[in-house]
């Protein structure tokens, strides 16, 4: 009997899926060559290249061989606990090829090579900040998106299959009611806060800061938070982001302004909370479907947390001040931590939403739900969202029209389709609602900050987070680390304490 023969079918699933994520892995390190190293004249290479990977990969996954290999391996399963390494990797690699199995293999290469390209005519489009000229692909992207949602299917909204394939368990209209809940709360809010604006001076924000001194900064403040250099590394990008390959090769890039307002400091902490997650997944469960964040969500609260329930509070500052002052020496020599804690959480309404304060972020989150609605169901052209999105940004944020490049072309998400910023806010939502439950947990845990002990907090998150990898979804997730499903109540109780903190309100 030969060894691959003489396999269970779990083990040779494994082999199998092993494989398949090494493909992927191969697509991914291409495009962080992309965003990185690529000269502009390879996008049309680059895009035939992932176009092929990604084929490959589908086609290997939605196999007879696969499909094969799973019934055996469910038999195999049976009766173990559901929340075991071997039944949660069949349970979850079932979802996966349910789904995947719609998609035609034609459509996801067809996906890849659209975003390669797209992603070329979206950096000129906002360089010229004429959305006109991305007009064509986003046209391309938009019924790619249509074509998804119609294979994967849906009863009610084109959104729900989206949603279905990144948050599973959630529906749109799930989403719509929590994003209601935040629109109630917030609109009223930001238009008082606005009126309420010179109660907090941030024009500290505005003093220069050595491009060198933040990188150095950053990369000192993400180690001590927990960022294992020995298995990741740190770049620069037009965009931010993390991307994994591996728990022993987890890269985060960040970009560099001339202030500090647009320092590299806080978005290094944001994609280091990523990156913390991906090196907190067991090994065991690498080269499988239950490697990974349990959903974009899941993922962005891990990013979130850091940035702002930890990044952006009081404690972490009154450790981190003498810090910035070694590398910015006389900049903030006369900088204290209250003034600059406040200045760090002045809620000032603007365009870019990587930029936003915690409080209007989801606003700009919502208008992109909004406008991806709208445009998979027909109801706005894509020669019209820059219209659709002033409208909003007005209603919102109380903002008059922006040039192009500040409204709808500041994102490059659109290039691979729609479905991407849900995430985002259900990501606030659970770093509020982790950070509920952690507290309840380490009732010092402002102390250990203060004090720049942030291990006991990193250690909360992998015990509760990170350890389960894909292993349940969302809601179950994050109702076995608090106690509930996913709500908006928690951060909307946290913004309101911080709020009154920051504004001297009663």
């Amino acid at each position: 009997m030969s060894a691959v023969t003489s396999l269970s079918a779990l083990a040779r699933l494994r082999q199998v899926l092993g494989e398949i994520v090494d493909l992927q892995r191969a697509a991914e390190l291409l495009q962080w060559d992309q965003e990185t190293c690529m000269p502009p004249g390879g996008v049309e290479d680059r895009a035939a290249q992932l176009a092929t990977l990604q084929r490959l990969a589908h086609q290997r996954f939605v196999s007879a061989e696969v499909s094969r290999l799973l019934e055996r391996a469910e038999a195999e399963v049976e009766g173990l606990p559901y929340d075991s390494d071997e039944a949660s990797l069949v349970r979850v690699t079932r979802r996966d090829l349910e789904l995947a199995a719609r998609v035609p293999s034609d459509l996801v290469a067809a996906r890849a090579d659209a975003a390669a390209r797209a992603a070329a005519v979206w950096r000129e489009a906002r360089a010229a900040s004429d959305w006109s000229r991305f007009v064509p692909a986003m046209e391309v992207s938009v019924e790619l998106s249509r074509r998804l949602a119609e294979a994967v299917g849906y009863e009610e909204r084109p959104y729900d299959a989206l949603i279905r394939m990144s948050e599973p368990g959630l529906t749109t209209a799930r989403v719509e009611s929590l994003f209601a809940e935040l629109k109630a709360f917030l609109v009223p809010l930001v238009r008082r806060l606005v009126d309420l604006a010179d109660r907090v001076d941030d024009r500290v924000l505005d003093r220069p800061c050595d491009r060198d001194a933040q990188l150095a900064l950053a990369l000192e403040v993400i180690r001590r938070l927990g960022f294992d250099l020995n298995r990741g590394r740190q770049d620069l990008s037009a965009h931010p982001f993390c991307a994994a390959f591996g728990p022993g090769d987890v890269r985060v890039t960040t970009r560099v302004g001339s202030t500090l307002r647009d320092s590299a400091l806080l978005s290094s902490v944001h994609e280091s909370g990523h990156a913390m997650y991906e090196q907190g997944i067991p090994r065991s469960l690498d080269r499988t479907p239950l490697w990974g964040g349990a959903s974009p969500g899941v993922h962005e609260s891990q990013s979130r947390l850091w940035e702002n329930l930890v990044g952006r509070s009081r404690p972490f500052w009154e450790w981190c001040l003498p810090r910035l002052r070694a590398v910015l020496g006389e900049t903030v020599a006369d900088v204290d931590v209250d003034l600059l804690w406040r200045a760090l959480n002045k809620v000032r309404p603007g365009y870019v939403r990587v930029e936003a304060d915690e409080v209007t972020y989801n606003l700009h989150v919502l208008l992109r739900f909004e406008v991806e609605n709208e445009l998979l169901e027909g109801r706005l052209r894509t020669v019209d969202v820059p219209d659709a999105w002033a409208a909003r940004l007005y209603d919102y944020l109380g903002l008059e029209r922006p040039a192009d490049a500040l409204g709808p072309l500041q994102d490059i998400h659109w290039c691979s389709g729609m479905g991407h910023f849900v995430g985002y806010t259900l990501g606030n939502l659970i770093a509020a609602q982790l950070m509920e439950a952690v507290r309840r947990d380490l009732p010092d845990l402002d102390r250990r900050i203060a004090d720049g002990i942030f291990g006991d907090l990193l250690g909360w998150l992998r015990e509760h987070v990170h350890r389960h990898g894909r292993k349940f979804t969302p809601d179950e997730l994050v109702r076995r680390a608090t106690g509930s499903p996913i709500g908006a109540d928690p951060w909307i109780a946290y913004v309101e304490a911080k709020v009154a903190a920051v504004y001297g309100l009663t």
